[in-house]
């Protein structure tokens, strides 16, 4: 005699909670330069993976972007941002936003003014990083993506970490976290990494951060 019921299509079962996807990127062993330019998060190298690793398309050539260097959200910050255009040739639609978040631009994660809900209607007008996301929400289309690229600095002799942060200003802007990337800042060698900080970085960081986001348009 059955002691429980038989499962149905009807029938309801608790939906497990999954991670979202951490993925570490190396250099290749022959990579001649694995460290960022000064003022840079980002090596070429991680730069041309990421074009290829998020290129929507299987065979297709790696897709056009747009790399933002942001170093301050102080008002008029979208005429300081140095900008530079990885195309290969490819078509010129813009799909992929890269921003390079230096260190010293973040904001302190003890005292971060909190982005707007939907209810305030935030938008592209406003001034630091809440109006950053909802700016370049408005450049990319749907499941269009922006990678944000930075690292942990050291305030006070302590490594901060502002992904939580920004993860959250992105969200409110629309955009729907997909992945995180750890860039490793170090040099296979047989069987061992040899460690190759940028020369900016504060003591102890070892890796950048690479964070995919897609922008969801109604």
């Amino acid at each position: 005699m059955r002691t429980t019921s038989p499962v149905t299509s009807h029938t309801t079962r608790p939906r497990a909670t999954r991670p979202l996807p951490t993925t570490l990127w190396l250099p290749a062993p022959d990579e001649p330069k694995t460290t960022p330019t000064p003022g840079s998060v980002l090596p070429e190298w991680a730069i041309e993976r990421a074009r290829t690793v998020f290129t929507t398309r299987v065979g297709q050539r790696p897709a056009p972007l747009l790399k933002l260097s942001v170093r301050d959200t102080e008002p008029g910050m979208d005429a300081r941002i140095p900008v530079l255009t990885y195309t290969d040739g490819t078509p010129s639609r813009l799909s992929m936003l890269l921003a390079e978040l230096h260190p010293d631009a973040l904001p302190d994660p003890t005292n971060i003014p909190a982005c707007g809900g939907v209810s305030e209607m935030p938008g592209a007008m406003e001034e630091g990083w809440s109006g950053f996301f909802h700016r370049a929400h408005r450049l990319l289309p749907a499941d269009g993506l922006l990678l944000l690229a930075t690292r942990q600095r050291r305030d006070e002799g302590i490594l901060t970490d502002p992904l939580g942060s920004l993860i959250a200003c992105a969200r409110t802007a629309g955009f729907r976290y997909l992945q995180h990337v750890i860039v490793a800042h170090a040099h296979p060698s047989d069987d061992r990494l040899i460690p190759t900080p940028p020369v900016d970085a504060s003591p102890g960081v070892a890796h950048s951060d690479l964070i995919a986001l897609s922008a969801i348009h109604a």
